[in-house]
């Protein structure tokens, strides 16, 4: 990390006291399954760990036929709280009949299922930092293959593109996440690669927490990489712009969504609900989700997500909106009510996601590491102090505390600080 003073005499005892303090303090609730609830062979919707919190099986994976697996089942694993069945069950049904009575965001965004785990456990040592240089390479393999769908193999290169990205994910998901926002909300470089992978990833979390099958998933995931295939050159022209585009410009770009069907379609896709998806995108209008095609249904959360990712994101003639602005505008529809696919895209990774900035009650600044248990709680590592200079060190804050909790979402310009992913990366 880098900033003012970074590294220098102006970081005070203070500071390294509430280091030690953070650490203590932050934590995560763990609940122990029933003996002989899961069987081997199943694939996790959650990872297993053991009592002390430490990963032993990551969600997306089969549990092996082993001794020792039968005997950790047998025994009953742990899992962190707000991954279980159960308080995602019950969290949801809470969201939906506050949606239904029209609550308003902030409202949706402190909302907590009536759940209450077993007991708090010290939040688990890392077992591993994620490479910044890997989404580098995703990202440049995601350009590489989409900037030319017209070679014999795009497809295949494709869906390999898809099963990796969706393979990092799935080890760690809000790692993935933080890479993703924080990356989006730099420069406007190779903005269409980015934004591609962007909308993949919120793509695949939200159908998760909508309990959507792997297949339809896969669907709507491809549809989020390919939605803007024919205007992916165009697009990262404009972003480098430093006026606002032409009204020749606008006419140029509308209608993308049919060129890309339709480009998908002379190479052979032939997936009716992925063609509608893109086709769509701009297109779907609101209303619930209940009672479209399934094309269209994808094509209504592809269009949400499409607008979240692009607030997250600067163009040269304005900067990149803060994560709770980019909420803001989803959660709102076309008509100023509340929108079901928004609210299933912040129901997925939180009002404040991984890797967006905040501001606590205490006057710090840091970045979000962890979904936490409601939308607006999440878990934060703190970066700058309350005198304005960068800590020492970064210090985890739980913000279910009202000394801690989050007081403002922050834009990329509003923190003075450069932050290395990398050495974030490291706290996962």
């Amino acid at each position: 990390m880098e900033g003012p003073g970074a590294g220098t005499a102006t970081s005070d005892n203070d500071n390294n006291e509430e280091a030690t303090s953070g650490r203590r303090e932050g934590h995560v609730d763990l609940v122990q399954l029933p003996s002989n609830s899961l069987r081997v062979g199943q694939v996790l919707t959650f990872s297993l760990r053991d009592a002390a919190g430490h990963l032993l099986f990551a969600a997306g994976h089969p549990l092996p036929d082993t001794p020792q697996v039968r005997e950790l089942l047998a025994r009953g694993p742990w899992v962190q709280a707000h991954e279980t069945r159960e308080y995602q069950r019950a969290l949801a049904h809470k969201l939906d009949t506050m949606m239904l009575q029209g609550a308003s965001l902030s409202a949706l965004a402190n909302a907590k299922a009536e759940y209450k785990p077993t007991r708090p456990m010290p939040l688990p040592a890392a077992t591993g930092p994620a490479h910044t240089a890997i989404w580098a390479d995703l990202q440049w393999h995601a350009q590489q293959v989409l900037r030319d769908p017209h070679r014999p193999d795009f497809l295949l290169r494709l869906a390999q593109l898809l099963d990796t990205v969706l393979s990092r994910l799935t080890q760690q998901p809000d790692a993935s996440l933080a890479m993703l926002v924080h990356d989006a909300g730099q420069e406007p470089l190779q903005y269409s690669a980015r934004h591609a992978l962007l909308s993949l990833v919120l793509a695949e979390m939200t159908t998760r927490q909508l309990g959507w099958s792997e297949g339809r998933r896969r669907t709507l995931g491809l549809a989020a990489l390919t939605m803007n295939l024919d205007s992916a050159a165009q697009q990262d022209q404009h972003a480098l712009r430093p006026e606002a585009l032409a009204q020749a410009q606008r006419e140029q770009l509308a209608g993308h969504g049919d060129r890309a069907a339709a480009t998908l379609q002379g190479i052979g896709v032939d997936d009716e609900a992925w063609l509608a998806a893109v086709r769509l995108h701009h297109d779907a209008g609101p209303g619930p989700l209940a009672g479209r095609a399934d094309g269209e249904l994808m094509a209504r959360l592809l269009r949400r997500i499409d607008v979240y990712g692009a607030r997250l994101s600067p163009r040269r003639n304005r900067r990149a909106l803060s994560a709770a602005q980019a909420a803001r505008a989803v959660y709102l529809d076309e008509l100023q009510q509340p929108d079901e696919a928004g609210a299933a895209l912040i129901k997925a990774i939180g009002l404040y996601p991984p890797g967006s900035l905040v501001r606590l009650a205490n006057g710090e600044e840091g970045m979000v590491l962890k979904r936490g248990h409601s939308a607006s709680e999440p878990l934060v590592a703190a970066l700058i102090g309350r005198s304005g200079s960068p800590l020492t060190v970064p210090v985890l804050r739980d913000t279910r505390l009202p000394a801690q909790a989050i007081s403002a979402s922050l834009a990329p310009h509003e923190v003075r600080l450069r932050v290395h992913m990398d050495a974030m990366l490291k706290l996962y």
